[in-house]
C-alpha cells in the first residue's frame, strides 16, 4: 500500500493536542494544500478564516456545542463557502450580477470541503491531527458577529489541528462500513430490513439493534445540536431563497 492510501486508512480525528506548536513552515503548507484542491471553474468559491485570537477559539468552543478542545488546538481554519467574493470581482468589471441562489452555496460547500479535506490529507503527511468541527453550522447569529460573516457566507465547516498526544495515537480507528455497504452500482438502491441489520451487526455489543439505534437516534438525530444546526441553516437560506 502506499504513502498516501496508508495515511487515509489510518487517519482519525485528533482530540487531544500536545503543547507543541505548529510551525509557520507546516501552517503554510497545509493551507497551500487546500488551495490546491479541485475547484469549479477555478473559482475556488470559499474563504478560509484563520482563527489566531484565542478569546475567539474559546467562544467557539462554547458555540459549537461546549468542546474545550478547540480552544486548545494550534490551529483553527474555517471553510466559509463564499458565494460573495466573485459578486465583487464582477461589479468590478462593470456587470450587475444575479443574487446567488441555492445551488450557488451548494456549488461553493463542495469547493469548502474539498479544499478543507486537502488540508486534513496535508496535515496527516506532516504528523499534525485534525479534526473536523461541524458545529460551527450552529448559532448562526452569534457565529455571524464572531467571525464577521457577511451575507452571502457560510461557514460550511471548521478544522482544528496540533500534534495528537500518545493516547490519540494509539486510540483505535471508530470502524467503518463495508464498502458494499455504501457503493450502489449503476443507481440508489435502498436496504432491506436483513441488509440494514448486517450492516450494524458487528457495532451494537451487548445491545439489540433497535436499543442501539434509538440511542444513536436520540444523540444525534434528535439531540439539540442538530436541530440548532437546522434552525441555524434556516438562517442562512433566507439570503438565498427568494
Amino acid at each position: 500500500m502506499n504513502e498516501i492510501l496508508s495515511a487515509l486508512q489510518m487517519r482519525k480525528s485528533v482530540r487531544v493536542f500536545t503543547e507543541e506548536e505548529i510551525t509557520k513552515e507546516d501552517k503554510t503548507s497545509i493551507l497551500y494544500a487546500a488551495l490546491q484542491a479541485p475547484s469549479a471553474g477555478c473559482q475556488l468559491l470559499y474563504t478560509i478564516l484563520d482563527i489566531t485570537d484565542q478569546s475567539k477559539k474559546e467562544r467557539l468552543a462554547e458555540l459549537c456545542d461546549h468542546q474545550p478542545f478547540i480552544a486548545k488546538a494550534k490551529l483553527v481554519l474555517v471553510f466559509c463557502a463564499d458565494c460573495r467574493k466573485w459578486l465583487s470581482f464582477y461589479e468590478e468589471a462593470g456587470l450587475q450580477p444575479r443574487d446567488p441562489g441555492p445551488g450557488d452555496l451548494l456549488l461553493a460547500v463542495e469547493d469548502a470541503l474539498i479544499a478543507a479535506q486537502n488540508a486534513v490529507t496535508a496535515a496527516e503527511s506532516l504528523g499534525i491531527g485534525s479534526c473536523y468541527i461541524g458545529d460551527v453550522m450552529e448559532n448562526a447569529e452569534d457565529m455571524k458577529e464572531l467571525l464577521g460573516i457577511p451575507k452571502y457566507v457560510y461557514p460550511a465547516c471548521m478544522l482544528v489541528f496540533g500534534y495528537p498526544t500518545v493516547q490519540q495515537k494509539e486510540r483505535e480507528k471508530p470502524k467503518r462500513f463495508r464498502v458494499s455497504d455504501i457503493v450502489c452500482e449503476n443507481g440508489y438502491q435502498d436496504k432491506s430490513g436483513r441488509e440494514i441489520r448486517e450492516m450494524f451487526a458487528e457495532r451494537t455489543g451487548e445491545k439489540n439493534y433497535e436499543e442501539w439505534m434509538e440511542a444513536f437516534w436520540k444523540r444525534k438525530y434528535e439531540s439539540d445540536f442538530s436541530n440548532e444546526m437546522n434552525r441555524s441553516m434556516e438562517v442562512y437560506l433566507k439570503d438565498f431563497i427568494k
